[in-house]
């Protein structure tokens, strides 16, 4: 993974990330969006578009929300959306579920 789509996303969803992703890789769950890991290829287009500034490459993520590492890579696994690498937010459109840590999140 090499973009991460942290807490401050959480009920927010601005989509200006989306707007900016050159090859589709941001995908929307009902309060935040992901970021697909083997789709991004680190060309930063998304961080400074981003209001809420959520967006940051992996290795400077702020400790408190280092977990958003894994919340981003898990959602895209069977057991969660089971989406994996669809090759494109635009062609499965938005998903009805959230990671399960982001569905409780107290924001």
């Amino acid at each position: 993974m090499v973009y991460v789509i942290t807490e401050p996303c959480i009920d927010v969803k601005d989509r200006s990330c989306i707007d900016e992703c050159p090859v589709d890789c941001i995908y929307e769950g009902p309060r935040m969006l992901y970021i697909q890991p083997d789709e991004c290829i680190d060309c930063a287009a998304c961080e400074p578009v981003c209001p809420v500034e959520a967006i940051f490459y992996e290795d400077d993520i702020p400790q408190v929300w280092e977990e958003f590492i894994t919340i981003n890579s898990e959602w895209f696994e069977d057991s969660v959306t089971g989406l994996d690498s669809p090759g494109g937010a635009a062609t499965v459109g938005p998903q009805d579920v959230d990671h399960p840590k982001v569905a409780t999140w107290e924001v």
